[in-house]
């Protein structure tokens, strides 16, 4: 089966966002350099940085709704369990053809596929938690998250 572009695209941001270290600290200051951006782009989204089941950031701007909080509950669950994120996932699993969501292999009121939550991988020590943003599309979702991640990683000059 070959790679599609899109496929190798999420999986080259996978390799290339990986901190060498990530505190408390860090999911404030990522959290904030994220939040700044949705502001002034008048996004409405909510964004969480978890590290497993411990909320290290969370910001709710106007025009969220409490949907986002189980979108990104499901999202961030989904990067907990198989340490990709769920753009990656969503195009792995439609390569093959399946759901684990839809087939009944994992619950849909627990996880998602849909875009917009990326791991937190350390290098040495792998994924510790992830970042998550929910209120727009799916693909803006993921695409807000590589953006603040990559600008974060880029002031801290990692």
């Amino acid at each position: 089966m070959t790679e599609s572009p899109r496929h190798a695209e999420l999986r080259q941001q996978e390799e290339e966002l990986v901190f060498s270290s990530f505190d408390n600290h860090d999911a404030w200051r990522l959290g904030s350099l994220i939040a700044n951006h949705a502001i002034a782009s008048e996004f409405g989204v909510a964004i969480d940085i978890r590290r497993h089941n411990i909320v290290l950031f969370r910001c709710v701007l106007p025009g969220a709704t409490a949907d986002q909080e189980e979108w990104i509950r499901r999202k961030s669950a989904s990067v907990l369990r198989f340490e990709h994120s769920t753009a990656l996932l969503s195009e792995d699993f439609a390569a093959r053809g399946h759901s684990p969501v839809g087939g009944g292999w994992l619950a849909h009121e627990d996880y998602t596929l849909a875009g917009g939550s990326f791991p937190i991988r350390v290098r040495g020590a792998g994924v510790i938690g992830a970042i998550t943003v929910s209120g727009l599309t799916s693909d803006e979702d993921h695409q807000m998250v590589v953006d603040g991640i990559r600008n974060y990683l880029k002031t801290v000059g990692l």
